[in-house]
């Protein structure tokens, strides 16, 4: 498996910015029609961590790359 360069890596992190603002936004809306959907509280909320988690993993490489 061969590297990411800078460029791919800052494409990568601008998808993922856009996903984790995408399901911000969907948990945002979901916690403002509570109590309609609670039982969507977990999986909203899971895929949001996991939006954020890959795109602060994505920041943490660029910066490691010295840029």
């Amino acid at each position: 498996m061969t590297p990411e360069s800078l460029q791919e890596l800052k494409a990568r992190a601008r998808k993922l910015s856009a996903r984790a603002m995408q399901c911000k936004m969907e948990l945002h809306d979901l916690s403002e029609e509570l109590p309609v959907n609670w039982e969507r509280i977990l999986d909203v909320a899971q895929r949001t961590h996991d939006a954020f988690s890959a795109l602060q993993e994505a920041r943490t490489r660029i910066a490691q790359s010295g840029d």
